[in-house]
């Protein structure tokens, strides 16, 4: 059986987006113009009031966001992104953030990102972002 474009492309991200590394983050589920991520909190993602930094969380609904606008293949550049935060994040706790394309036409796409607690299902935040669609290949 051949392998899915989001597959190739989800390896590939997972392989040279360093930010993977630093959060601690993994894939958990992927297809096309939809993708999961998660995490643990760990001490150094914690602000000076000792709750998960914004940025943090932002940049896991980030990461979920490049996976599934690039999906099909086709390179998809962010042009816009927000998020609204709902509830503080704790050390330890654990969260994932759950990318679905909400409109793909020629070249704009938008998605809407949710980020939750894994344990609780508590939502923590709510991002949405918009991409351009390239005219060349993702990998």
């Amino acid at each position: 059986m051949e392998e899915k474009i989001y597959e190739k492309v989800k390896e590939h991200i997972y392989k040279n987006d360093k930010l993977f590394e630093f959060l601690g983050a993994e894939i958990t589920d992927m297809g096309e113009g939809l993708a999961e991520v998660e995490m643990e909190v760990k001490e150094n993602h914690l602000n000076a009031a000792k709750i998960c930094q914004g940025g943090v969380i932002f940049t896991l609904a980030d990461l979920a966001f490049a996976l599934a606008s690039n999906s099909y293949g086709t390179l998809a550049l962010a042009i816009n992104a927000n998020i609204t935060y709902i509830k503080p994040v704790n050390l330890g706790e654990k969260l994932v953030a759950r990318a679905q394309e909400f409109h793909k036409g020629k070249n704009l796409a938008t998605y809407h990102i949710t980020v939750f607690k894994k344990d609780t299902k508590e939502k923590v935040a709510f991002f949405e972002g918009m991409v351009y669609r390239l005219d060349k290949p993702f990998i």
